[in-house]
């Protein structure tokens, strides 16, 4: 099973954009177009790729559907440096900060960029710490850390 996104005509631009966002990544194939199919024949119909260790599949559809924020993709992050770094590429690279953590890149595709501590900090079994934490992602674009482990201790 893999995310099988639709692009417009720009799926091996969206597939190389990736591939230098998620250093763990690699490409895997490209289908080119033939006779018959959309595009013209020899250009990129699907492009397939990894990105940390998940496969993706980029295919040039055309124009008829958009992405939107009922699918997302979560970059879990291990600190706040890897929460900096994915925020500050896909915001730089002409993408658009939502709430909570959620932007979507310069293609229009949702991203999280969730720090692991945010999940641990909501699951405590203290629910009013839980909470707390809660409060203040809710208040946050991007998600910083020191703040999410001040409201749990105050």
């Amino acid at each position: 099973m893999a995310p099988f996104l639709w692009f417009d005509n720009n799926a091996e631009e969206a597939m190389n954009y990736y591939l230098s966002v998620f250093k763990d990544s690699k490409p895997l194939s490209i289908m080119r177009a033939t006779e018959g199919m959309p595009g013209a024949p020899g250009s990129v119909l699907v492009a397939y790729f990894e990105l940390n260790g998940v496969e993706f599949a980029a295919m040039n559809g055309g124009p008829q559907f958009k992405f939107d924020e009922a699918i997302s993709f979560v970059i879990n992050c291990k600190d706040q440096e890897e929460v900096d770094y994915y925020w500050n590429t896909f915001i730089g690279n002409g993408g658009t900060e939502s709430a909570c953590g959620w932007l979507k890149d310069k293609f229009g595709v949702s991203w999280q960029v969730t720090p692991t501590r945010l999940i641990e900090l909501m699951q405590d079994k203290d629910p009013v710490k839980a909470q707390r934490v809660a409060q203040a992602m809710m208040g946050m674009i991007k998600i910083n850390i020191a703040e999410l482990e001040k409201a749990y201790a105050d």
